[in-house]
């Protein structure tokens, strides 16, 4: 059984993390799994993507401390990059790393029965990427949700602009698609205008900043270039790069 699947509906593809029995814990399948279907959604036709997830019980509980993965991988405008929207559609608990997944899609419908939750400073560990937070609620609500690991309801983060729709349980998949069919009628140059125009106002937190830039330099150290260099070196010949 696969940790994620992608349904096409149209030119609207749901992206969903399948790990009911876990509570949807992000495994490294998991994280690996979403980056590449969202890869594959970027490249492709497809107008809109919603990210969600199977059952009814949680969004997702975090990452799965029996097989840690490299969270930013899932992670939105860090582990995979599109100019297309993105929408989040959540349902029961969303926990640690889910809630950076969430907040940086960049529309959110959640059930009536969604919980955000961060329990990280009650643990004595954190990756860091959650401080982006307070770019995208009041500064102290997400304090309280960091240091004091307040849960927060669907309504709550309704209230203060975190969420954009608060729907009956069981139906935040179908409001979700509703507001992607919306958008699959709006100018996809307006809104890809639009989205850039956002993400270079919006400042990326040091530990996004961090993770693109070992992205970057992994790509070097990673290359065929680089094994080029080398051997040239040892066989003192001109090296041949090939930009890959």
């Amino acid at each position: 059984m696969s940790a994620v699947t992608v349904e096409n509906r149209g030119p609207i593809t749901f992206v969903r993390i399948n790990r009911p029995e876990k509570m949807n814990a992000v495994s490294n399948a998991v994280a690996i799994g979403i980056q590449e279907a969202m890869q594959e959604f970027d490249r492709s036709e497809q107008r809109v993507a919603i990210l969600s997830s199977v059952g009814d019980r949680a969004f997702s509980s975090g990452a799965d401390v029996t097989d840690i993965p490299e969270l930013w991988r899932c992670i939105p405008g860090v582990g995979f990059k599109t100019s297309k929207p993105l929408i989040a559609a959540t349902t029961g608990w969303c926990v640690g790393g889910a809630i950076v997944m969430v907040m940086m899609c960049d529309l959110m419908v959640s059930a009536e029965n969604t919980v955000f939750y961060y329990p990280e400073a009650k643990l004595g560990l954190t990756g860091g990427m959650i401080s982006s937070l307070v770019t995208r609620m009041p500064h102290k609500l997400a304090m309280e949700v960091m240091l004091l690991a307040t849960k927060v309801s669907a309504q709550r983060a309704y209230d203060v602009g975190f969420v954009n729709r608060v729907v009956p349980n069981g139906t935040h998949e179908d409001a979700a698609y509703a507001m992607a069919q919306d958008l699959v009628n709006a100018a996809p140059l307006v809104i890809e205008t639009l989205k850039r125009f956002v993400n270079e106002i919006v400042p990326p937190g040091p530990v996004e900043r961090m993770v693109s830039t070992n992205i970057a330099l992994a790509r070097v150290r990673q290359s065929e270039d680089l094994k080029e260099g080398i051997a040239a070196f040892q066989e003192k010949r001109a090296p041949q790069f090939k930009g890959r």
